[in-house]
């Protein structure tokens, strides 16, 4: 009886003050089908995006405005604090699929070269955008400076969606991805610099805390990295699917470790996955589709709410003001970087050409100027709406132009042999492993023989599949470029069977007398 009375109680105190009833069954049916349904027109538009060349931000936040107040869904939406919250966490998530899928020996030696970018490369930028918003369009010196450090930072889901689309080499390919990932740490610091009410804190002072929080979040990812990556290769877990959920509750532990330490949390849970990610960890196939799968959802949810928070009809004033800060930032800012950074590395201009075009901002410029925002820096809405048009209007000019350029600079790198796909599971309790090796177009393991791929005794091809069929093959079977391998390898012979079958995939049934290591050397 006092249940029922409470319960009355309660409905009569909601409909005296004029409140809406609690949310019922139905209403959470109806949200979970509208939530359904936004998210199969997103997955729909990803091959819309794939086949055009547009990087998937601009689907989704056009998905997220025509929902808005503005447009057929008619949806208000304008809180920015829980916009950046949500945003900082699907940019946690981003970080952790990309470093799963960063290659090591691409990454190692652009190092030096991304980490200039990511500081000094940032800093150069930060001036000469901040001096061109403060005279051309006549912001305040804060403003100015904010807008600046905003739209310095390369977006990770940007570049991680259109870079690995375009054959590139190498080097290219990863300086940019290692830039994307190390630079949002000194624009987050700068940005919340700026925001502060009171008078910012000397150049110097800045630097110092930039380079201290990058350190400390170096350490703690590195260190996270490798103690996950040696538990997961050491301790049995009772089920498959729990390896892809440890995994990723890892890597946010690296940027919840990271930021509780006062360092970089970004820069942890990007170094932490790329450990992991070059670990070979097992069930390795299930790991990375899952990773694949949340860095997705995360994008689609981060760009339809920044396309929410957007409101089309106030930003006609703020255009020609974009245009002319995304002209400076992409046709002096970011080539100024890229030649002040990079030529001491001996970069050829050809590649610093491409670099410099690829400097692909997305929705973590978009994220940050919701910091000036719930901040309460006066103009924060109108720097909100500059960085939303500059963002969508370059990044629409900038990301199909990508491949374009490329071949125009020839670089191209199509000649170069296609890596392995290869995948690997444990056999526990039989010590051992099942690698299962994609042979992609390029690799040059075509044409060559089943016992000319000289395996260490302990491993073997045990089946071919092609063209749908599968069979045993024999010691004289000849491999062709789209067939699909399954090697049995013994625990102490794994890793050995790995590299020669890299190593004849990159330089045929000669590796090895010719100098071509399964490390790519």
């Amino acid at each position: 009886m006092s249940d029922l009375y409470e319960r009355s109680r309660a409905r009569r105190a909601c409909e005296d003050q004029g409140r809406e009833r609690p949310l019922t069954v139905h209403h959470l049916n109806q949200l979970l089908l509208v939530c359904s349904i936004v998210l199969l027109v997103a997955v729909a538009a990803v091959r819309i995006s794939s086949r055009s060349g547009l990087p998937s931000l601009l689907v989704y936040l056009g998905i997220g405005v025509l929902m808005g107040q503005d447009g057929i869904g008619d949806i208000h939406f304008d809180n920015a604090e829980l916009t950046q919250v949500i945003g900082y966490a699907a940019l946690v998530v981003i970080l952790a699929e990309g470093g799963l899928g960063t290659k090591w020996k691409e990454i190692k030696p652009a190092l030096p070269a991304a980490s200039a970018l990511a500081l000094v490369g940032v800093a150069v930028s930060v001036g000469v955008t901040a001096t061109a918003a403060h005279h051309l369009i006549g912001l305040e010196w804060r403003q100015a400076l904010i807008i600046g450090a905003v739209v310095s930072s390369t977006d990770a889901a940007a570049v991680f969606s259109v870079l690995r689309k375009i054959p590139l080499p190498a080097r290219v390919t990863g300086t940019l991805e290692a830039e994307s990932g190390f630079n949002d740490a000194p624009v987050v610091i700068l940005v919340v610099a700026f925001s502060m009410a009171g008078p910012t804190e000397h150049w110097y002072v800045l630097v110092g805390k930039i380079a201290l929080e990058l350190a400390i979040g170096a350490a703690v990812g590195l260190a996270v990295g490798w103690l996950g990556s040696w538990g997961l290769r050491h301790v049995a877990l009772p089920a498959s699917g729990l390896y892809p959920i440890a995994v990723m509750a890892i890597a946010v532990a690296a940027y919840a470790a990271g930021a509780l330490a006062h360092g970089s949390g970004f820069l942890a849970v990007y170094l932490a996955a790329m450990v992991m990610g070059n670990a070979r960890l097992p069930h390795w196939p299930a790991t990375r589709g899952f990773a694949d799968g949340l860095g997705w959802l995360a994008q689609i949810g981060m760009f339809v709410l920044l396309g929410l928070l957007v409101t089309p009809s106030e930003l006609g004033d703020d255009v020609v003001p974009a245009l002319l800060i995304g002209l400076v930032l992409t046709m002096v800012a970011r080539p100024l970087s890229i030649v002040a950074c990079l030529t001491p590395f001996r970069v050829p201009w050809a590649e610093q050409a491409l670099m410099s075009w690829a400097g692909l901002r997305g929705a973590v410029p978009i994220i940050l100027a919701t910091i000036p925002m719930v901040n309460g820096v006066e103009g924060s809405r109108r720097i909100f709406n500059i960085v939303f048009i500059l963002v969508v209007v370059y990044t629409l000019v900038q990301g199909p132009t990508l491949p374009w350029l490329a071949r125009k600079l020839h670089l191209g790198d199509r000649s170069e042999a296609a890596d392995l796909g290869i995948e690997s599971a444990p056999l526990e309790r039989l010590r051992g492993h099942l690698l299962s090796v994609a042979i992609p177009e390029g690799s040059r393991m075509h044409g060559v023989e089943v016992h000319e791929l000289r395996l260490p005794a302990g491993s073997a091809v045990t089946l071919v599949v092609r063209e749908g069929k599968s069979f045993v093959p024999l010691p004289s079977t000849v491999l062709r470029r789209g067939d699909e391998l399954l090697v049995v390898a013994t625990d102490p012979v794994r890793d050995a069977a790995e590299r020669r079958l890299r190593a004849v995939g990159r330089g045929g049934k000669l590796a090895g007398w010719l100098g071509t290591s399964g490390n790519g050397t």
